[in-house]
């Protein structure tokens, strides 16, 4: 549990700083496009101060990414023994392209005013491109670990590694997207707050609504997309990891006319201050009341996920939160249609600065339901949590990333609000 606590909790941090490095270059490019395209100044200085923050992040983003690297061989040797031949290849695609976002990350920020219009635009589509394939990259292991496939085993070894069915797993096909299109409304919802919030200051120049309506109009467009695409997942769960789909959706036993619990607690087989809606479950999965949903009576109790109620809520949050992230753009279109201008009530700014948070607690709780729903299993149906992590006691490692990533998220803060003063 320490060594799972300790992953989940560097992992929690890096994946924040993970989804602005993969979804601020395209909000960069899109400013200064907008500035080069229509001669508009204010969008070439969002787009330039834009890049100087996604420098501080990038680099950031290195050092936890490292501290990742090595818990994955330091927490987890029984993982990397038997299975680093697998996921070598994902791992190494995901060092060249964050090589390639560092290096033409610095390269972009040193170019201004010193590279013609376009021409310092492209060299930010490498930044762009290579973190949304570096992100696939980590993406497309963690999907190997819930859909694992592509190698044979021959009296317990590996002997043959077809990596590209590693790479390009079942699960890649809905957990690559699900992710990138987080990172993008997380991006997207977290930048316009900022703008938000300054509009709440009585700064209501045109920087700040060029700011705020840039992120909030791709993540609004966006939104709604990320809502089917997680119905696809959670249906694809439902097939591929039926057991995980029953601990998120308290499904006891296995049968049709399955219920949809809206929020309650799961104690000794029976939910407790949930409202359920009858039907609704088996309607999600197969679009008919009479689908069958596998339930968690199909597996021993040593196989089941640890905890069905911190899975449902979770799941629960994320849905909600995403619910309200499509009604939050949709407020802001209707009276666009109606008066040309923004909202302009209170409600609707706080409602804005909110989104960003919230967009990271859903983005969390996503994959809180995809890690501790795989468990008791690390690679789903091969190898259990238990058998990959270290006999080292890692309560000290805890203790010093703990102190150590409060310190560099304190300090990226300053420095990003320093910056922002200056």
């Amino acid at each position: 549990m320490t060594a799972r606590v300790l992953m989940g909790g560097t992992l929690g941090f890096h994946i924040i700083l993970a989804c602005l490095g993969i979804a601020l270059p395209t909000l960069v490019l899109i400013a200064e496009g907008i500035g080069l395209r229509r001669g508009n100044d204010t969008a070439m200085l969002l787009a330039r101060r834009w890049s100087q923050a996604l420098a501080v992040l990038v680099a950031v983003g290195a050092v936890t990414g490292t501290v990742l690297s090595f818990e994955m061989s330091l927490l987890w040797p029984g993982l990397m023994a038997k299975y680093g031949a697998v996921l070598g290849l994902p791992f190494g695609f995901e060092g060249i392209f964050f090589l390639l976002e560092a290096v033409f990350t610095a390269i972009y920020v040193y170019g201004w005013r010193r590279l013609r219009g376009w021409t310092h635009w492209w060299t930010g589509v490498p930044v762009a491109v290579s973190g949304i394939a570096g992100a696939a990259s980590v993406v497309a292991v963690n999907a190997w670990m819930n859909q694992p496939g592509g190698f044979t085993v021959v009296d317990g070894r590996i002997t043959q590694v077809r990596p590209l069915e590693v790479f390009f797993n079942h699960a890649f096909f809905y957990e690559v997207p699900h992710m990138t299109v987080a990172a993008y409304l997380v991006t997207g919802f977290l930048t316009a707050g900022v703008y938000a919030y300054g509009w709440l200051k009585g700064r209501r120049d045109r920087y700040h609504r060029l700011g705020f309506l840039i992120p909030f109009v791709l993540a609004g467009v966006l939104a709604p997309v990320e809502f089917l695409l997680g119905d696809v997942a959670a249906r694809a769960v439902a097939h591929d990891q039926p057991v995980k789909f029953a601990a998120m959706e308290y499904v006891t036993t296995t049968g049709a006319q399955q219920p949809e619990y809206l929020g309650g607690i799961y104690l000794d087989g029976t939910v407790y201050g949930g409202i359920p809606i009858p039907d609704m479950d088996s309607v999600l999965v197969g679009f008919s009341p009479r689908t069958v949903v596998t339930g968690l009576d199909s597996v021993p109790t040593d196989l089941r996920p640890p905890s069905p109620t911190l899975l449902h809520l979770s799941f629960d949050t994320m849905v909600g939160i995403g619910t309200l992230l499509i009604l939050l753009p949709l407020w802001a279109l209707v009276v666009w249609r109606r008066r040309r201008s923004l909202p302009g009530g209170r409600l609707f700014w706080w409602a804005a600065v909110v989104a960003g948070p919230a967009a990271v607690v859903a983005m969390e709780c996503g994959w809180i339901v995809t890690e501790v729903g795989r468990q008791p299993w690390v690679v789903y149906g091969y190898l259990t949590t238990a058998d990959a992590m270290t006999s080292e006691n890692v309560v000290p490692a805890l203790v010093v990333v703990v102190l150590v990533y409060t310190v560099l998220g304190a300090a990226t803060l300053a420095l990003l609000r320093r910056m922002a003063a200056r």
